[in-house]
């Protein structure tokens, strides 16, 4: 487990989705990004990170007029208590910032998975 504050998290959290391309970030459409410290009961409990909302690719002409935000959301329990130092902390909340953005963009757990963010 590597002890982290809240805040320290919350920064970590922030450089990870300052080194998603900015390009990339740009095409988010209506996505806010949230850190709890648990997963919900009805989660698994070493669930990383989980995005609620609806994947771009799902969207038809007429939707989000007056939609709540995306939610994508990083569990700062499982993650720490999954990593041996910190260096391995931030490389893994990065790669579950990006693997949340994916599943916006429509890209599931398989496809991640034969990219390497799975």
């Amino acid at each position: 487990m590597v002890p982290m504050s809240p805040e320290e998290f919350e920064d970590a959290v922030s450089a990870a989705l300052d080194s998603v391309p900015p390009a990339l970030m740009a095409m988010l459409d209506n996505v806010a990004f949230f850190v709890e410290d648990e997963p919900p009961p009805e989660e698994p409990a070493d669930l990383l990170g989980i995005y609620e909302g609806v994947p771009l690719t799902e969207r038809d002409f007429g939707w989000g007029s007056g939609a709540l935000p995306d939610r994508i959301t990083l569990f700062q329990g499982p993650l720490t208590r999954m990593c041996a130092d910190r260096d391995e902390l931030e490389d893994e909340i990065t790669i579950t910032v990006v693997h949340e953005i994916a599943h916006h963009f429509g890209i599931d757990d398989d496809r991640l998975h034969e990219l390497g963010w799975g």
